[in-house]
């Protein structure tokens, strides 16, 4: 009998890592996919690969690191150097570089596992929808992910079964790549319904109704700002961002979509208690009570200075109240010039920043100091008053509400409509209104500005510089002399696919 085996791990099926690594995982038709059980384990087994600590810090790393956002701490690991000093000739073999882009294929390949067995099984015909849905969803995250940071990769649209599976070329061209994205995109639309409340971890319809308005935004942005290889791309600018306004509309403007919308509480939205709340589209699924990292979190102790070696205490915004956290391990340090950046009374800044740590007694035990640097102002936005240990629940945010909002005003330009999402979040930050009168120009740069400050720490800024052609303004890349986004517009294949890969050119 014939059988489909679903390599669970893309270590070895996609050619992408040593192929000496011990496989597991394997599953067959005879001894899966026969229960409700089965089909939600797999679709489950997708999102936990991008749990891993290797796929989950390159956000950080792929997102911010290389900009003027961040920067690492001196005796961070090579890798982590090299991005933020944007060394290109060490990217090839830049261990981050190669651990995002394999994970992206293990995601990829378990979700081609469902997409493949879940549709002919004998069930509920409503979760077949869903788990088919969430992998279609999944394998355009993946791809979208990899197209931003590399452009054009291959392509899988099956479980990689045999080892000549592996040896997929690249795609033929972004217009190619994208035009699957986008086509993944609207089948998970097609098939996932809407959340009554949001589920921390799982996708729904207005998960993938996002994910493509930030992909029609990317596209048209790219090709409107003359970025290299995007402006070769085949589709009309104007129809795109008309695009990005319908699917962003579908969830800041729907009548039918009522699960998300803002959060008026800003300390809200970054509560760990509340992963459920209603800014969240998408986030990472994280517990303390986890066995391994990746089950739980330490995003945390990235952040956070090395204080005092014990628990420390934060105020919480303006009140009189102060909640416990661990000190931390310095890996992740703010950039002096970006803390100055904000605009005078910014709440993001004021509330979601720390520049002072206290007891338990509201005693200050350390202070930020401009210049030195073991300090630096530090992002509270993950931040876990019941630790344990090193253990906490705080996740990435992987796709918000205001994300969203943000991505309808840009793409609109100055509508009504996109004024008001726009101001709301800027009121919400204790800041006053944009001014009105703008140009389409004028306030959609306005609207890319906000969302460096709104996103901050979150991993968009750099996708963001990358898609308006300036990310050569990084102060590293003038360091360099780099004065074009032409020569870093993609980061390398890395040399882990391309020397087991012969048709990758």
């Amino acid at each position: 009998m014939k059988k489909i085996f679903a390599i669970i791990l893309a270590a070895i099926c996609l050619a992408a890592c040593d192929l000496n690594e011990r496989p597991y995982g394997f599953y067959s038709e005879e001894s899966f996919y026969k229960t409700e059980a089965d089909a939600q384990a797999a679709t489950m087994y997708i999102y936990d690969a991008i749990n891993y600590i290797e796929y989950s810090r390159a956000i950080v790393f792929l997102g911010g690191m290389n900009t003027d956002e961040l920067y690492p701490k001196g005796d961070a690991a090579a890798s982590t150097k090299d991005l933020d000093a944007w060394t290109t000739e060490n990217f090839k073999r830049n261990v981050a570089l190669g651990n995002f882009f394999k994970y992206s294929y293990i995601t990829i390949n378990r979700a081609n596992a469902v997409i493949e067995n879940v549709p002919g099984m004998d069930m509920d015909q409503g979760l077949i929808n869903r788990y088919t849905g969430e992998a279609y969803f999944m394998r355009a995250y993946s791809y979208f992910n990899l197209a931003r940071n590399f452009g054009r990769v291959p392509i899988h649209k099956k479980v990689v079964a045999t080892l000549d599976d592996t040896a997929a070329g690249l795609a033929e061209s972004l217009d190619e790549l994208w035009n699957f994205i986008i086509s993944d995109l609207e089948e998970a639309i097609r098939l996932l319904p809407y959340f009554a409340k949001p589920e921390t971890g799982r996708v729904d319809k207005a998960a993938a109704q996002g994910l493509l308005a930030k992909s029609y935004l990317y596209l048209a942005s790219a090709k409107a700002n003359g970025v290299a290889q995007y402006r070769d791309m085949s589709f009309n600018v104007d129809d795109y961002y008309s695009k990005a306004v319908q699917y962003a509309g579908q969830v800041v403007d729907n009548p039918e979509q009522t699960t998300y919308h803002f959060d008026p509480d800003l300390m809200h939205i970054f509560d760990v208690e509340y992963p459920d709340g209603p800014e969240h589209i998408f986030i990472m699924s994280m517990d303390r009570t986890g066995d391994g990292e990746g089950q739980y979190s330490k995003i945390s102790k990235m952040y956070i200075p090395y204080i005092s070696g014990g628990t420390v205490y934060l105020k919480q915004g303006d009140k009189d109240e102060y909640i416990p956290t661990h000190d931390g391990w310095s890996e992740y340090k703010t950039e002096d010039s970006f803390y100055e950046s904000f605009e005078e009374g910014d709440l993001r800044r004021d509330w979601l920043m720390c520049t002072e740590a206290y007891d338990a007694a509201g005693n200050v035990v350390w202070t930020y100091k401009k210049g030195n640097d073991a300090t630096y102002p530090f992002c509270r936005k993950f931040v876990d008053p019941k630790f344990s240990g090193d253990k906490t629940s705080t996740k990435p945010y992987l796709m918000r509400f205001s994300d969203i909002a943000l991505v309808y005003a840009e793409a609109a330009g100055p509508t009504d409509k996109a004024y008001e999402l726009v101001n709301y979040i800027r009121n919400r930050a204790g800041l006053g209104n944009l001014p009105p009168g703008l140009s389409v120009d004028q306030f959609r740069n306005q609207v890319i500005m906000e969302r460096i400050y709104e996103l901050a720490f979150e991993g968009n800024i750099t996708y963001d510089m990358r898609r308006t052609g300036t990310l050569h303004t990084v102060k590293a890349l003038a360091e360099q002399g780099i004065t074009s986004d032409d020569d870093i517009v993609f980061y390398p294949i890395p040399a882990s696919e391309t020397d087991l890969n012969p048709n990758i050119k």
